[in-house]
Parts: C-alpha cells; sequence; structure tokens
C-alpha cells in the first residue's frame, strides 16, 4: 500500500516502543497492532475486489466497449457489389434504390417519368377478371406478379393477362415469406417452378422481374433472381389494399403517394380484393391525366 506509507511506518515505530518489556502500554499497544494489521488487510482485499475503471477514448466512449457490445451479435450478411445490383447505371430511379440495404437492390421506382401499377398474388378467377377490365377501360397496362400455384390452377387467366399486354412478374410459387432465408438450391427450385407454371400457360410470355412476398428481401433470393436473369422489384407506393380497409381509402392513399417513377403495389387476390377493384376506377381517371402508365419493360431492365 503505497498512499500514506510514511503515516503507517510513524505509527508502528511508537508500537514497536511500546512492546518492550516493561511498557505500561503493552497490552493496549497489541490490541492496537492487531487492530492496524487487520485494517491494512481489509484494504488490501477490498482494492483488490474493484475493477479498473474501463479506458475511455477522446471521444468519450469506453475503449474496452466495442469488443464486448457486439460479440454475440452474427455477422452482417454481405451486401451484393455495385456489378450485381439491379439498378443499372444511368437510370433515374438508381440512387433512390440503392438508399435502402435491407432491399438488396430491388427497384423502387420505374427509372423514369412513367409510373407502374402492380397487382400481386393473383391470378384469381373473382377479381383477376375485373380489374383486367378496369384496366382495359382506361387503356392502362400494369404488371402482374403472379403466384406459381395460382397460375398453375388458372392457366386461362394468365393467357388472358399477357392477351392484354400487360407484363407477368415471378411472385414465388405458394408465397412463402421467409423463401429468403432458405437454401439458394431451394429458392432456384421455387423460382423455376413458378415460371414453368407461368410458361405451361403462356410459352412466349418473357418473365424478367421477380417480387419477394411481403418484401422480405435477402442476397440469397436477389442473388438467385439475377441468375435466372430476373430483376428483383419493389415498389414505393403501398395502399395496404391487402387490409381490405375499403376503396375510399386505397384511392386516398394512392393518389396523394403516386409521383414520377412510382411503382404502386396492389392486390388481385389473396382475399377479398373488391375495394381494390373499386378503387381503380376511382384511380385510373386521375392518374391517367397526370402520368404515363405502363407495364413494366419485358426487354433489357
Amino acid at each position: 500500500m503505497t498512499t500514506g506509507g510514511g503515516h503507517g511506518s510513524r505509527w508502528l515505530d511508537r508500537l514497536r516502543t511500546l512492546l518492550r518489556p516493561g511498557s505500561t502500554g503493552r497490552a493496549v499497544a497489541i490490541v492496537a497492532l492487531v487492530a492496524v494489521t487487520l485494517l491494512g488487510s481489509a484494504y488490501a482485499l477490498g482494492r483488490s475486489l474493484i475493477p479498473d475503471r474501463p479506458r475511455h477514448s477522446a471521444a468519450g466512449v469506453t475503449g474496452d466497449m466495442d469488443k464486448a457490445q457486439y460479440a454475440d451479435q452474427p455477422p452482417a450478411e454481405p451486401s451484393p457489389s455495385a456489378s450485381e445490383s439491379p439498378s443499372e447505371a444511368g437510370q433515374d430511379g438508381a440512387s433512390r434504390d440503392a438508399a435502402d440495404d435491407t432491399l438488396f437492390g430491388a427497384h423502387v421506382t420505374t427509372g423514369d417519368a412513367r409510373v407502374a401499377l402492380t397487382f400481386d398474388d393473383g391470378p384469381d378467377p373473382q377479381y383477376t377478371p375485373q380489374v383486367l377490365a378496369a384496366l382495359r377501360e382506361y387503356g392502362v397496362r400494369a404488371t402482374f406478379c403472379v403466384v406459381g400455384e395460382m397460375a398453375q390452377s388458372h392457366p386461362d387467366l394468365i393467357q388472358a393477362i399477357v392477351a392484354d399486354g400487360h407484363t407477368i412478374c415471378n411472385h414465388s410459387w405458394n408465397h412463402d415469406v421467409t423463401l429468403g432465408k432458405r437454401s439458394t438450391a431451394t429458392i432456384r427450385a421455387d423460382l423455376l417452378r413458378t415460371n414453368e407454371a407461368i410458361r405451361a400457360a403462356a410459352p412466349d410470355a418473357p418473365i424478367v422481374w421477380y417480387r419477394q412476398p411481403g418484401g422480405a428481401w435477402t442476397y440469397p433470393v436477389v442473388s438467385v433472381a439475377h441468375g435466372l436473369g430476373m430483376t428483383p422489384l419493389h415498389w414505393d407506393v403501398d395502399p395496404a389494399d391487402w387490409e381490405a380497409p375499403g376503396a375510399a381509402k386505397i384511392a386516398s392513399t394512392v393518389l396523394g403517394g403516386v409521383e414520377p417513377g412510382s411503382i404502386v403495389l396492389m392486390h388481385d387476390a389473396g382475399g377479398n380484393r373488391q375495394g381494390t377493384v373499386d378503387a381503380l376506377y376511382r384511380i385510373l381517371p386521375t392518374l391517367t391525366s397526370r402520368f404515363q402508365l405502363e407495364a413494366l419493360p419485358t426487354d433489357a431492365t
């Protein structure tokens, strides 16, 4: 113990004097000596139990914290390189596409001033024909993100979609929102099976887009889609019509959110979609007067 060392030495000298034979204070000195010894031992023991103060950097951050804070966290998934991103150089929407790392480069805009309406989860024998009729009435072509098992069950509707000039997009076999977390072999088999169901109905239909169920993108699912010649497709306007909020709410959200380059997410299947159908008759007159509505291209993207 270094602090107060001189003071302790003086006390010990006095105690030695008192401990000499014949000293009248011998008994008292012995007690005092024992007390000092015990106190010194207690102090040393206490110091040994107190951890050292954490070191701080100039910024005020604990020096050892970096090592402990992330030790139990899994490593981040690798992000695709710029050469792997589906946002091609020169597209207006590229910077917006790259803004959210959780999308792994999936397109959220059309890349120019055109607006794209997209319809998910079909085809459905009750609602898809009504959506097609509304689009036909206003001369609008859209993009249909179809589920493989639905395409297999309703090949006539796949043919009707293609015949009206709409674009077909792969939306997985059975809308598995966890597909992106599965093995690349499983993802590939799922997407190929869906493409086969689409082509069984419309052999010449180009399939150059893929939309992940729930927008739950992962690097593996994006990589597999690219490997199969498909570009990942997200959106930037979502009226949450799958919650069936009613035609007025759907129309209000779409009309208030669309801007040049928007990709609008709606549904023609997966539940009661009458609200979406009815909303189209409110949406289409306004949108066609303000924007150029087009199906997503089926050539180079």
